[in-house]
């Protein structure tokens, strides 16, 4: 499952985050680090589905 994860959060990284944590405070850091630059939202979600 954190393998459909990780590429659901290579292409839409808030999603990602969302399906491992729901609306919390690393959904919303994902959203402003994914409006700021795509790169770094894709790092932040792949960094919270693998530590959980």
């Amino acid at each position: 499952m954190d393998l459909i994860r990780i590429i659901i959060a290579i292409l839409l990284p808030p999603l990602g985050v969302f399906l491992q944590v729901g609306i919390g405070k690393h959904f919303w850091i994902n959203i402003i680090l994914t409006i700021l630059g795509y790169i770094p939202g894709i790092v932040h979600a792949v960094w919270v589905i693998a530590k959980k």
